[in-house]
C-alpha cells in the first residue's frame, strides 16, 4: 500500500535489491494503494469550496492519479512529491499526453523532509495511501504548517472497522503498522489541531482496484529477479489476509480543516450561563431561544453533557454559542444542533463557524452519528449538512425541505430514516 517506499528503506540506492524488486513488481499499476476516481472525487467534495485556482500539494504520489484529476477537474496548480524518480516521470508524460503539464509540477522529495517548502503555501495538502509512511500522527503534525489559512487536509489511512480484530490480523498489522478506529484517528486530528470535516470509509472496490493488477503482476514476475521472490510474497500475503480477514480493516479518508486561531472554543462550563443567556437572547428577535436553553438544561434525557460548545474572543469574552442535545428518528438517538447564536459584536467574523465546526467535533468523539439542524440552506452545508429528505428524514411539522438538514457524522451513510422527534422545550 505504498507510494513511497523509499522514506521506509531509508535509501534510494538502486542497489538495495528488495528496493528495486518492490517497485518492478508495482511498476505500471493504475494505483499504488485501495482508491479509485470516485474516492478521490467524493474526498474533494468533502472539502468544500476551494478558490478558483487552488494550490495543491500531492504527497506520495506515485504515478499521480490523483494529481491528474485535481488538475484537471479542480483546476488546481498541482506539485507532485515522490521519491521515487520513474513515477514522477510517467505522471509528467501522461500530464503533457492530457495537455495539463503547465497545471502539474514534480519534486523528488521526502515527504517527512519538506522543509524546502514554505508555510501556508497550499490550499490543499492531498495524501492517498501515503500517510502510513511516516505515520498518521507525524503527517498531521508536519504537514499542518503547509496549509494556507483555510486549507484543507486530505489523507486516507488503513484502520480497523471493528474493535476486535481476529489474531492473524492483529499479528499481522502489530508487525508492519499501528492501526487506529476512524473514531481514534478523528480524535488524534482533533487533538492535533485540526477541525474533521468528514470521514470516508472507502469501499471494497478501492481494494480490488489495487490489488488485482498487483496480483496479476506477482503472478507474471520473474522470481530470478534479486529481490522478486520475497517482494511477491509479501504481496501475496496482504492480498490473502485481505481476502480472509478483510473485515476486520479498511481504508477510510479523512478531510481535515486547521483550527482558526482566532478563536477559543472549549466546553461551556457554570459561569457562562449568564452570558449564554445574554447571547441568545440578542442574537434572536424573541427570547425563547434563551428560554430554549435553560429549559433543554433542566431535560435529563434531551441534555448531552459536554456538547455545550462556546467560543472565546481574543480578550476571553465569550462571542458564540452552540449546543448539540437529544433527539430521535424513528425511535432512534440522534443529536439536534440548536441553538446556534453569536454576540452581534462579533457576527460574520468566524466566530459561528468555529463554534458550530467544535461542537461537531466533540459530538464526533462522543460517538454521535447523526446530527440534525433546521436552519439557513446557505449556511450549514458548509459543515457537510445536506437536506435530511435525502435519508428519508423528516420533521413532524411543515418546514421547507432545504432548510431542514443532517450530517451523517461517521460517512457510512447507514442512518435510521423516518420522523424526527425533538425534547418537548421546543414545542414541537
Amino acid at each position: 500500500m505504498s507510494d513511497n517506499i523509499s522514506d521506509t528503506t531509508g535509501t534510494t540506492d538502486s542497489g538495495d535489491v528488495l528496493h528495486d524488486a518492490f517497485f518492478a513488481l508495482h511498476h505500471g499499476l493504475p494505483r499504488q494503494g485501495p482508491g479509485s476516481d470516485t474516492t478521490t472525487r467524493h474526498l474533494l467534495s468533502l472539502a468544500g469550496p476551494l478558490p478558483e485556482r487552488p494550490r495543491v500539494l500531492d504527497l506520495g504520489c506515485g504515478p499521480g492519479r490523483s494529481a491528474l484529476l485535481l488538475a484537471a477537474e479542480a483546476g488546481a496548480e498541482v506539485t507532485a512529491v515522490d521519491l521515487h524518480e520513474p513515477f514522477l516521470a510517467e505522471l509528467r508524460r501522461t500530464a503533457a499526453a492530457r495537455g495539463l503539464d503547465a497545471r502539474i509540477h514534480t519534486l523528488r522529495a521526502d515527504m517527512g523532509a519538506l522543509e524546502e517548502l514554505p508555510d501556508g503555501s497550499f490550499d490543499l495538502v492531498w495524501a492517498e495511501s501515503s500517510a502510513w509512511v511516516i505515520g498518521f500522527d507525524r503527517a498531521l503534525a508536519e504537514w499542518r504548517r503547509l496549509l494556507a489559512p483555510g486549507g484543507t487536509l486530505v489523507l486516507t489511512e488503513c484502520v480497523w472497522t471493528t474493535e476486535e480484530p481476529g489474531d492473524p490480523t492483529r499479528a499481522f498489522w502489530e508487525e508492519h503498522y499501528r492501526l487506529r478506529t476512524v473514531a481514534g484517528n478523528a480524535a488524534a486530528a482533533v487533538g492535533a489541531g485540526f477541525h474533521v470535516l468528514g470521514t470516508y470509509l472507502q469501499p471494497e472496490g478501492d481494494w480490488d482496484a489495487y490489488y488485482g493488477p498487483l496480483a496479476a503482476h506477482a503472478d507474471a514476475a520473474d522470481l530470478s529477479v534479486p529481490g522478486m521472490a520475497e517482494a511477491v510474497a509479501g504481496a501475496r500475503a496482504e492480498i490473502a489476509l485481505r481476502r480472509e480477514q478483510g473485515g476486520d480493516y479498511g481504508y477510510a479518508g479523512f478531510v481535515l480543516r486547521s483550527v482558526d486561531p482566532r478563536w477559543r472554543t472549549r466546553t461551556e462550563t457554570a459561569a457562562d450561563v449568564p452570558r449564554v443567556r445574554e447571547i441568545n437572547a440578542a442574537a434572536f428577535p424573541t427570547p425563547d431561544e434563551a428560554g430554549l436553553v435553560d429549559a433543554l438544561r433542566a431535560d435529563r434525557e434531551a441534555w448531552l453533557p459536554g456538547l455545550s460548545y462556546v467560543a472565546e474572543a481574543p480578550d476571553g469574552t465569550v462571542a458564540a454559542y452552540a449546543l448539540i442535545t437529544r433527539c430521535r428518528v424513528d425511535g432512534v438517538p440522534a443529536a439536534a444542533l440548536a441553538p446556534v447564536a453569536v454576540a452581534p459584536a462579533y457576527q460574520r467574523t468566524g466566530a459561528g463557524q468555529a463554534v458550530v465546526r467544535a461542537v461537531l467535533d466533540a459530538a464526533r468523539l462522543r460517538g454521535e452519528r447523526l446530527v440534525l439542524v433546521l436552519g439557513h440552506p446557505e449556511y450549514y452545508p458548509r459543515f457537510g449538512f445536506v437536506r435530511a429528505s435525502e435519508y428519508g428524514i423528516r420533521p413532524t411539522f411543515e418546514v421547507p425541505d432545504e432548510a431542514m438538514m443532517a450530517l451523517d457524522l461517521d460517512g457510512s451513510g447507514a442512518v435510521t430514516r423516518g420522523t424526527i422527534s425533538y425534547p418537548s422545550a421546543f414545542g414541537v
